[in-house]
């Protein structure tokens, strides 16, 4: 048998931890290029800067990443001079931008080092980049060697994000719990898939304990504890997921009915424009539940939902009841429905639908 590598994330997390960087990086060399959004710079920049000042660690220049993650930007930063001089990359902002660096990163060699500037998804510990269409539309997945060599989560300066970003990002991360238990349930698993599964109950359970309140503190801008431990669900425990369920890349624990719901919601441009990735798939994961007849747990994801301001109605996400055959049918055809422990019927997801409404309903009757 053929031996295997599996790299996992390396991280720093705290306040003031850019003082960390030069001892971090340095083993990368000592010449960096810092690559990242207008916003997220703008955010960083001055405190990566001043740590880095009288460090062995010198900065070549600081670019835009272009706007989205696309193979194009990854070609036109390639071609830059001081990304070719450089020993390493510094990635500084969200998910877009994070696997732009990490595309490049891999297509040329030179070790990433990631500085996420919010707390929307995983992308700064993955080994993956969510590749993207110039017009912003979805490509593929580029799956890579091996993710960010180091992570800097900077709890003040996350804590001074929008909130939209971390609301969002708890619905994606406590999908990926209950997507990974649903396909993978009943099955002789190989180790790293296993460890995948069962770490993954912590991007659930810190987030119903500290969620809440993580919510209330950075939308006051307080780096709090429970901030930290939702950002850590974010971030670190959702890659380390996975980066263990996808390892084999043939079987796709990684997804399921919850992201399937997110692609026929999406498949109306009014939401996909104005909703973002986390609120939308938060949505699906109530639909699957529903699905999965699992309903205790569906109630505390509801409260849950209602108590964040996370969608209940499609109404929440600008579409009508009228809209739901579409969303059904598109998430029907999606392969993240593939494997799982039973065949998901239209039937199942239209019962599922009018459960959820009877809910609602029955709610604004009681008020």
């Amino acid at each position: 048998m053929q031996g295997y590598s599996i790299f996992l994330p390396s991280y720093t997390i705290g306040h003031h931890i850019y003082s960390e960087v030069s001892r971090i990086t340095s083993q990368s060399g000592t010449q960096t290029v810092i690559i990242g959004g207008h916003k997220a710079l703008a955010a960083a920049y001055g405190q990566l800067s001043e740590a880095l000042a009288g460090s062995p660690i010198s900065v070549l220049d600081t670019l835009y990443y272009g706007g989205e993650c696309t193979f194009e930007n990854v070609e036109k930063l390639a071609e830059q001079k001081a990304v070719q001089e450089a020993d390493m990359i510094f990635a500084v902002g969200g998910g877009k931008a994070t696997d732009t660096c990490k595309a490049l990163g891999e297509q040329i060699g030179k070790p990433v080092y990631a500085f996420p500037t919010i707390a929307s998804n995983c992308a700064g510990c993955t080994a993956v980049a969510i590749m993207y269409h110039e017009d912003g539309s979805f490509f593929r997945p580029n799956f890579l060697t091996k993710p960010p060599v180091h992570t800097f989560i900077d709890l003040d300066i996350i804590a001074k994000a929008p909130a939209r970003y971390l609301w969002a990002g708890m619905g994606d991360t406590y999908a990926k719990y209950f997507e990974a238990e649903m396909s993978s349930r009943g099955e002789d698993l190989s180790h790293y898939v296993g460890l995948g599964v069962t770490i993954s109950q912590m991007c659930l359970k810190p987030i119903l304990a500290h969620g809440v309140q993580a919510l209330k503190d950075n939308k006051a801008g307080i780096a709090s504890k429970d901030l930290e431990e939702v950002v850590l669900a974010v971030i670190v425990t959702t890659a380390l997921t996975s980066i263990l369920v996808t390892k084999d890349r043939i079987i796709d624990y990684n997804t399921g009915l919850a992201h399937a719901i997110n692609y026929g919601l999406t498949s109306f441009p009014e939401v996909e424009k104005n909703h973002l990735h986390g609120e939308i798939v938060s949505f699906g994961v109530l639909i699957l539940l529903l699905v999965d007849k699992n309903y205790e747990m569906f109630e505390k994801m509801y409260t849950f939902s209602r108590q964040t301001g996370l969608p209940v109605r499609m109404e929440d996400l600008g579409l009508h009841q009228s809209d739901q055959p579409q969303v059904i049918a598109k998430a029907l055809a999606m392969k993240d429905i593939d494997h799982n422990p039973y065949k998901i019927t239209a039937e199942m997801m239209q019962e599922a639908f009018e459960e959820l409404k009877k809910r609602v309903n029955a709610e604004g009757e009681q008020q």
